[in-house]
């Protein structure tokens, strides 16, 4: 630190400090402004403009210092020199304050502080140079952050000198009239009456509704902000409450639920009812899972005390079998159902051309147009093809279009590591393919902890997949020769390249997001010029126009069914009602499974992600080889994972791994959603021989490992002074 800065920074401690040391902070008390209220007034009238240069000094030093006082100071400046002269005495010396406050922080923080955190703020520069000015007017219109703090760190921001000066001044205005106004009437309190006087009353109870009027402002303003562009086409009167686009699983509850509540609701799907999940991810997927599940238990049959059984069967009928059991469930998400429950569903491709008009295309030169008040993207997600260079030549599938195969590969390479692919790897597997499952991170299941990724990739060799991790496919290449083409892919593994032949490629290296094709760019909803994984939404769903929501995969942050039907209730409700109330969504407790087998299912924490965030945490464990009912059904494998506060049974998350861990994981999940901690958990009756034990037992391992070891000790010493 340089010799002027250390300096100045003794000079700030030293006036801070003489302010403490010497109390006078008992000058900035409402009960010395009342008592020598008299006397300033007097002052004032013998000398004003001494006395309102030395109050605009004084207050200018408060607020450069950031002492405590300032409000006291704004309510003298109502006091002393009345509603008009106060406002303006007080709103020039609050941001005169403010500002050297700021260039205090700037000057002797900010290159150390910067050094330190130069990535976080390098972002934090970027939102400030386009939105800067409007951000700090709303912090000082609605006072969400004491002032001082706002002066400290906006200092550290590279927002300009002039510009925070003006937006400080002009955003704490409206508070400065407020207080200044209060402050007058204070002047006029002599008695129980004056109290009681309607024009003070009057006074707090605008300072007790200011930050409710000051948001309604500043929404007012972001709003007029935001739709200056499009204002000339909003229609006096709409078609639609709410237009949903994708009947996904966002879509379909956000319509269900505008519907519940009469709200005159539009559905529009371009392609299937029911979204990939019903008809190319969850359900499939897990048809595929059951039947390949149960040719294993075939194939093991000794396991079960049989000697022997033949697993013959057609994959095509497998096949049938998924394709039947997609159709079983399809009258849940049908267009029939769905307009019985009053939902106006419309099959086309839907563009949003303005804030409050979507356009439909239905086809065959038809198109509808629909204004509406509100709008609820729900586009949902399609797989990720990666770029590799011969990849179209030798073609490949993906987990929405293996379901059309009639025939079983005899050779599958599954590129990626993560749920999808290892369910799939897993299932064809048993099935009968020679499967080779490639992931370039050094561990399947990434997200999970070592030792679950371990036990993950065991399960998989033990169904015959060979797992290559730490692999980087580089491309694919068909040759031609007598016996016809055969198909490669070109693997890297440490500066080695390995050749893998195969007769079909599945894509599983993850999904993205359906942004295109919807008019997001043209509404400036997403960058063309910035690749986006996802529309950006605040924590209500809401894009940059607040009565345009997004929901499910298209909004993230999780790519999962129940959390698009989680998200879709904050859609629906702030969509509908948020003019007046607006809910922020909720994913606190948010569990998750993957169905191999053993199933790996997690909510909340796990160590990895503990310690990268820093959280301290124990571990207990219990393992499900010790558990009767798996030993009973030969399923005695895989943990109950729990990670807690130090010291309590408060929850942080699980991880389950082992037969039914997706369903086991319930119950905490709901312990969690309700602060309920593993005591609770171990005081409630668990049905004998269950699964479901194992969360018991895991807390009662808990327990055995927090016994107050001294209390026992005294026990048996009383027990053995009781047997003599």
């Amino acid at each position: 630190m340089s010799r002027r800065k250390l300096l100045l920074t003794g000079a700030l401690i030293v006036l801070v400090g003489a302010f403490f040391w010497f109390d006078l902070g008992r000058f900035l008390s409402l009960d010395y402004l009342k008592q020598r209220q008299a006397g300033f007034e007097a002052l004032y009238a013998e000398r004003p403009l001494q006395v309102i240069g030395a109050f605009f000094a004084v207050y200018v030093a408060v607020a450069a210092l950031s002492l405590p006082g300032a409000a006291i100071l704004t309510l003298a400046g109502g006091s002393i020199f009345g509603l008009v002269v106060g406002t303006v005495i007080v709103s020039f010396a609050s941001s005169i304050g403010a500002t050297l406050a700021f260039l205090a922080s700037r000057y002797v923080l900010g290159d150390s502080v910067r050094a330190r955190f130069a990535q976080r703020l390098a972002e934090i520069d970027k939102g400030v140079a386009k939105d800067g000015a409007f951000y700090l007017f709303t912090l000082r219109l609605v006072p969400l952050v004491p002032f001082f703090v706002i002066n400290l760190v906006m200092g550290l921001t590279r927002i300009k000198t002039g510009v925070y000066y003006f937006a400080s001044q002009l955003g704490m205005l409206a508070g400065t009239v407020v207080y200044v106004n209060a402050g007058t009437q204070l002047a006029q309190i002599d008695s129980l009456r004056g109290i009681l006087s309607p024009g003070l009353v009057g006074s707090f109870v605008l300072l007790g509704l200011f930050p409710l009027i000051a948001k309604k402002i500043v929404d007012v303003i972001q709003g007029r902000k935001v739709y200056a562009k499009w204002a000339h086409l909003k229609p006096k009167t709409f078609d639609r409450n709410l237009v949903v686009i994708g009947a996904g699983a966002a879509g379909l509850v956000t319509s269900y639920i505008a519907a519940v509540v009469k709200a005159r609701v539009t559905l529009i799907e371009s392609h299937k009812m029911g979204g990939d999940c019903l008809n190319y991810g969850c359900v499939p997927s897990k048809a595929l899972i059951r039947t390949a599940t149960l040719v294993r238990q075939m194939k093991h049959s000794a396991d079960y005390g049989i000697a022997r059984v033949d697993a013959t069967f057609s994959f095509a009928d497998v096949m049938d079998r998924i394709a039947r059991v997609v159709r079983e469930i399809e009258p849940h998400d049908s267009v029939e159902r769905y307009t019985g429950l009053g939902v106006d569903v419309v099959q086309g491709y839907a563009k949003v051309v303005n804030p409050w008009t979507v356009q439909i295309d239905l086809g065959e030169g038809r198109m509808q147009t629909l204004t509406t008040k509100s709008i609820v993207i729900a586009t949902g997600a399609m797989p990720f093809v990666p770029p590799l260079p011969g990849l179209d030549e030798v073609g490949h599938l993906t987990s929405d279009t293996l379901w059309g195969l009639r025939e079983l590969p005899k050779r599958l390479v599954v590129l990626g590591g993560g749920p999808i692919g290892c369910e799939l790897a897993q299932s064809f597997a048993r099935l009968g393919s020679q499967v080779t499952q490639v992931e370039m991170l050094p561990r399947v299941m990434v997200r999970e902890d070592e030792e679950v990724s371990a036990l993950a990739r065991a399960a998989l060799e033990a169904d015959g997949v060979r797992v290559l991790t730490g692999h980087k496919a580089l491309r694919c290449v068909k040759e031609t020769g007598p016996d016809g083409d055969r198909k490669f892919i070109v693997l890297d593994h440490a500066g080695t390249e390995l050749r893998v032949e195969f007769d079909q490629l599945l894509c599983a290296v993850g999904r993205v997001a359906r942004l295109k094709g919807y008019g997001l760019e043209e509404l400036g909803i997403l960058d063309p010029n910035k690749p986006s994984r996802t529309i950006e939404t605040n924590e209500y769903l809401q894009t940059i126009y607040p009565n345009i929501l997004a929901a499910g995969d298209v909004a993230g942050p999780y790519q999962f069914t129940h959390v698009a039907a989680h998200q879709a209730w904050y859609a629906a409700v702030n969509g509908l009602f948020g003019t007046f109330k607006k809910f922020k969504a909720d994913y606190s407790v948010i569990p998750w499974a993957t169905f191999i087998d053993p199933e790996v299912a997690r909510v909340g924490l796990n160590e990895q992600e503990a310690k990268e965030k820093g959280v301290a945490y124990e571990v207990t464990k219990y393992g499900i080889d010790d558990l009767d009912r798996a030993i009973a059904d030969s399923a005695a494998h895989g943990l109950v994972k729990v990670l807690t506060v130090p010291g309590k049974d408060t929850i942080l998350g699980v991880t389950i791994v082992g037969a039914h861990a997706g369903d086991l994981l319930a119950e905490y999940v709901l312990a969690m959603r309700h602060g309920l901690g593993l005591n609770k958990i171990l005081g409630t009756i668990h049905t004998y021989p269950t699964m479901a034990e194992a969360n018991k037992y895991a807390a009662g391992e808990w327990k055995r490992n927090h016994q107050p070891k001294r209390l026992l000790e005294w026990v048996g010493r009383f027990h053995a002074w009781r047997r003599g």
